[in-house]
C-alpha cells in the first residue's frame, strides 16, 4: 500500500446536482428502451439527450 490518502469529493461538488422530474409512461418506457439498446444508463442518456436539446434549440 503506497499510504497515500483516497480524496473524494463532497457530493454535489463535481457539478452536478440532484433534481425530480416527471416524465410521461411512455416517455420512461421509451428511455429505457434505448438505454437497455445502447448500455448507457438512463442518468446518461438524460444528460446527453437535455445537452444536445439545450445546444439546438431555437426559440421562435
Amino acid at each position: 500500500m503506497s499510504g497515500e490518502p483516497l480524496q473524494i469529493k463532497k457530493r454535489g461538488e463535481d457539478g452536478t446536482r440532484v433534481i425530480t422530474v416527471r416524465l410521461r409512461e411512455e416517455t420512461l418506457r421509451a428511455l429505457d428502451r434505448v438505454a437497455a439498446e445502447s448500455n448507457y444508463s438512463r442518468n446518461e442518456l438524460i444528460n446527453l439527450i437535455l445537452k444536445h436539446g439545450i445546444e439546438n434549440l431555437e426559440i421562435i
